[in-house]
């Protein structure tokens, strides 16, 4: 895919997210926005997989450690069409297969529960030492936020990873700057976040994660790195492009109500229009 039909689709993903967590009146719409052009670009231009067999045994698989933001999550998997757009509205709902964590039992595409920060990761590496050990060629993928890496089983995993050279393992931190409480660095804090995980033997990438040049040049490197597992660190803006969301910390886990929702779907029907206008040109 060229970079404005990955926009394009970026911001259907996004448009769903906000659907989704306004539907829900819950949910996690700040860091599920951040990482909406890394999960466009992993979904519909990096990983081997197939929508209509999710659990084909060759596919790439994908762990979501930052579970509260599965809105983002299954608006790319509805947008892959491994389940239908509309049932994005039924987040959280009684009944419903998409709840407030990925359930791998219930979600078609989900390779792995998770939510309880710091355990996708080490879920990742088993599956990454899993695929090494029975000789096949599937990669893994994990990504996971900047203030989760605050928990110590993130680093436990880190440290076995390196050990065992798994480079069919990329960690992606998605590093907005912000958590539930403010700011990271405020909190505490996990800079210099690559000279960490290079401490672990892992080949560490810092880009922008919302520029997808940047994106397919780490991810293509990544597939180069032999004998040592990757980390990209990927800068991003949390709440990304929905105005009244952007770099606010209040916005990590709150719905918008009615109006603010008219407000955030009007801010991403204007992006959709000047992409249009781009391909046009």
């Amino acid at each position: 895919m060229t970079n404005l039909e990955l926009q394009k689709r970026a911001n259907e993903v996004r448009k769903g997210i906000v659907t989704a967590v306004h539907s829900a009146k819950a949910g996690h719409p700040g860091g599920s926005l951040s990482a909406a052009d890394m999960f466009t670009y992993l979904y519909f231009e990096e990983m081997n997989i197939d929508p209509k067999n999710p659990k084909w045994e060759e596919r790439d698989r994908f762990v979501l450690s930052k579970g509260h933001t599965a809105p983002g999550l299954y608006s790319v998997l509805a947008n892959k069409e491994y389940f239908p757009i509309e049932d994005l509205k039924t987040l959280r709902k009684l009944g419903s297969y998409l709840q407030g964590h990925p359930c791998m039992q219930e979600t078609p595409g989900v390779d792995m529960s998770s939510g309880s920060l710091g355990q996708g990761i080490s879920v990742a590496v088993g599956m990454a030492l899993a695929g090494k050990m029975d000789n096949k060629d599937y990669r893994v993928y994990t990504l996971l936020g900047d203030g989760e890496i605050q928990e110590g089983q993130v680093w436990e995993a880190a440290m076995f990873a390196g050990a065992r050279k798994l480079d069919n393992l990329v960690v992606i931190v998605d590093n907005n700057g912000l958590q539930i409480d403010g700011k990271v660095e405020d909190v505490c804090s996990v800079y210099p976040i690559d000279k960490k995980f290079e401490a672990f033997n892992f080949k560490t990438i810092n880009i922008d994660g919302h520029n997808f040049d940047e994106i397919r040049k780490a991810l293509a490197e990544a597939k180069e790195t032999k004998g040592m597992p990757t980390a990209i660190v990927m800068h991003t803006i949390k709440g990304k492009d929905v105005s009244f969301m952007e770099n606010n910390a209040g916005w990590h886990g709150k719905a918008p109500n009615d109006e603010e929702y008219a407000t955030a779907m009007a801010d991403l029907d204007k992006i959709s229009e000047q992409l249009e206008k781009a391909g046009e040109v």
